[in-house]
C-alpha cells in the first residue's frame, strides 16, 4: 500500500511528489502524458526557470526524484478512482493500487472559441495569462478577444507593456492568419487587424473525470473546491494545480509558481496526517 499516489506529472504532481520524496514517505507519480501547456514553447514567470520549455521543466522534475527512493514514477493513464474511510483505489493498466492518500494533478483542458486558425497558434501567439506571455508582445500592439467584464481588467494590465490593447468581442473574428511578425485577424466586416499576439478567454474544464467520479464539491468555476492545503470534501483525497482553488481564490491560478506551491502545501497536510497517525 502506497501512502501516496498523485495523478498527474506537470509541476503540481512533481512538487507533491518531491516532497514526499524528501519525507521518505512511499509514493507513487503517475503521468499520462497530457498537459495543459503542451503547445507552449516557453513558459515565464518562474523564479530560475523563466523562459524555460515545460517539457524540460518536467524532465527536470524527473531528475530530481530519482534521487529519492521512496518515489516511484510510471507513465501510465488511470482509468478509474474510488475512494472509502480507509483509503483510495487506483485503477491502472488493469492492476488496482491501494494508497493511503490521493492527490489529484491531472489540470484542466481548454475548450478555444471556435475561430478558423487560433488553435494552430495557441500557446505560441496566443495566450490567456498575461502574466506568462505578456512581456514578449513588450511594445507592440495586442488584441484582446474577450466579451466579458474580464477584458477591461486584461486591457489595463496589458497597457504598460504593449503598444496598443485592441479589445474585440471574438464573434467579430472570422479567422486568424499568420502575418510576418505577428498574426492577422479577418473580421466580419473584412477588415484586418495586425496585431503581435492575442488573449483570449478559453472555456476551460476538467482534463480527467475523477473529480466526478469521487463526487468531490465544485467550484462555480467548476475547479474543485479545497481548503488552503488542498483538502478536498473526499475524506484522503487531495487536489492541486490549476484544477483547484479555494474559496479566498476568485478562479484557478494557471501559473507554473501557483501549481508549485499547490502542489507541495497538500504534499505537507500528507505527511503531517501520516505523522499523526503514528
Amino acid at each position: 500500500m502506497y501512502e501516496a499516489i498523485i495523478i498527474g506529472g506537470g509541476p503540481a504532481g512533481l512538487q507533491a511528489a518531491l516532497t514526499l520524496g524528501r519525507m521518505h514517505r512511499r509514493a507513487l507519480l503517475l503521468d499520462s502524458g497530457e498537459y495543459r501547456n503542451a503547445t507552449v514553447d516557453h513558459a515565464h514567470n518562474l523564479l530560475g526557470n523563466d523562459g524555460v520549455a515545460p517539457a524540460d521543466l518536467r524532465r527536470r522534475g524527473r531528475d530530481e526524484l530519482a534521487a529519492y527512493p521512496t518515489v516511484e514514477v510510471r507513465d501510465a493513464t488511470v482509468s478509474a478512482v474510488a475512494a472509502d474511510g480507509d483509503g483510495v483505489d487506483v485503477e491502472v493498466d488493469g492492476e488496482t493500487l491501494r494508497t493511503a492518500h490521493l492527490v489529484l494533478a491531472t489540470g484542466l483542458a481548454d475548450d478555444l472559441p471556435p475561430i478558423p486558425g487560433l488553435a494552430e497558434h495557441w500557446g505560441g501567439r496566443v495566450a490567456n495569462c498575461p502574466f506568462c506571455h505578456g512581456h514578449e508582445f513588450a511594445g507592440r500592439p495586442v488584441a484582446v478577444l474577450n466579451a466579458s467584464p474580464h477584458a477591461a481588467m486584461l486591457r489595463g494590465m496589458l497597457a504598460p507593456v504593449a503598444s496598443e490593447v485592441v479589445v474585440l468581442d471574438p464573434a467579430r473574428v472570422t479567422r486568424v492568419e499568420p502575418a510576418a511578425d505577428g498574426l492577422r485577424l479577418v473580421l466580419d466586416d473584412d477588415a484586418t487587424l495586425e496585431v503581435a499576439g492575442a488573449f483570449v478567454a478559453p472555456a476551460s474544464r476538467q482534463r480527467a473525470p475523477f473529480a466526478a467520479h469521487l463526487g468531490l464539491e465544485v467550484q462555480e468555476s467548476g475547479a474543485v473546491r479545497i481548503d488552503p492545503f488542498g483538502r478536498t470534501s473526499v475524506e484522503r483525497v487531495f487536489a492541486a494545480g490549476d484544477m483547484a482553488h479555494p474559496d479566498h481564490f476568485p478562479g484557478p491560478m494557471a501559473t507554473l509558481a501557483a501549481a508549485i506551491a499547490a502542489g507541495q502545501l497538500a504534499a505537507v497536510a500528507i505527511v503531517q496526517s501520516l505523522a499523526q497517525a503514528t
